[in-house]
């Protein structure tokens, strides 16, 4: 099943259900589904998002819905929202790097010998078309496609066989990074340092855009391989308007699969309905191009998973923040 997050005719966040891509709206679901009244409410509904037994009400109330006559509309005809936001996460966004071998061996790495985990906030999660602030202080920032996978069932130190039975959904998402805060040299000036950490780099404001479509687990296989890309779209230059290719990777050369990742993490950190797993990102990034390819004001960057979807979103400068006031 596919979920897919948005905002209704009223300006209320609901999700829908996508059928052949088009979306029987949580309006319908309620109405002519049977589904309790505001239990489509993103926030107030995510349980239904979550739990196993009522994804089952959900595909139930779907069928009863279309038997019923009702209507399918096109998701463009709705402002998209993050699929997972900040007032519906349990308070963790776990992040992943250098969890494939393309991107390793890119950045002149070697391969890690376990999981290299840090963290993101809910301020960084941002929807599909909502602007990626480029914060003062930094120049260098850079797109990295990532599949996210959403628990949905409490894993406490749980091995690798349980693990896919704590899985509500994934997610596409766009780890953003200030690669001078970071530290990468190639994005370093002269007498430049990055932060010794990666907390300001990973985690600013706007830094996680999340698509709007939530995927469960029967729809899809990431260790079968699901191909990620994203696309740079820059706003001057040669290929002005144009979409660039940056990263074309597959969920195959993950080093740590999903499994392994849950268990890892839940030894020490309890996953709770609704955090993120955030799972690394395939080669080709810019900061590790010749010369070096950043995202600059004006920029829109694109990334997209097969079976997915998208997450699409304009690069602004923070004197151009349309929040800076708010």
């Amino acid at each position: 099943m596919r979920l897919y997050a948005y905002e209704d005719r009223s300006g209320d966040p609901r999700f829908g259900v996508l059928v052949a891509d088009r979306l029987l709206t949580g309006t319908q679901l309620e109405r002519r589904g049977g589904l309790g009244r505001g239990s489509t409410r993103l926030g107030i509904g995510l349980h239904v998002q979550l739990d196993p037994r009522w994804r089952r009400h959900i595909e139930s109330a779907a069928r009863r819905a279309l038997r019923r006559g009702a209507p399918l509309v096109d998701p463009g005809a709705r402002r998209p929202l993050a699929a997972i936001d900040g007032s519906g996460l349990a308070g963790k966004i776990v992040c992943v790097g250098l969890n494939y071998g393309g991107h390793a061996r890119e950045g002149g790495r070697a391969l890690p010998e376990h999981p290299l985990l840090f963290a993101k906030f809910a301020n960084a999660i941002v929807g599909d078309g909502d602007a990626v602030v480029r914060p003062p202080g930094t120049r260098a920032l850079d797109l990295e496609v990532e599949l996210g996978v959403v628990i949905g069932v409490r894993a406490r130190r749980v091995d690798e066989a349980q693990a896919p039975d704590h899985i509500a959904g994934y997610v596409v998402v766009n780890d953003v990074s200030a690669r001078d805060w970071q530290g990468n040299p190639q994005a370093l000036r002269e007498g430049e340092k990055g932060d010794g950490q990666w907390l300001r780099a990973k985690g600013s404001d706007t830094f996680l855009p999340v698509g709007p479509a939530f995927v469960t687990p029967d729809e899809l296989d990431p260790v079968g391989g699901l191909q990620l890309r994203s696309w740079r779209i820059p706003a001057s230059g040669p290929d002005a308007g144009t979409p660039v290719l940056m990263q074309d990777g597959n969920t195959a050369d993950m080093l740590f699969r999903i499994p392994s990742l849950i268990s890892y993490i839940s030894r020490q950190i309890t996953l709770d309905p609704g955090d993120l797993i955030v799972t690394g990102t395939p080669e080709g990034v810019g900061v590790f191009r010749h010369p070096p390819v950043f995202l600059e004001p004006g920029d829109r960057v694109r990334c997209e998973i097969e079976g997915i979807g998208a997450v699409d979103n304009p690069i602004v400068d923070w004197t151009d923040d349309p929040r800076r006031d708010a």
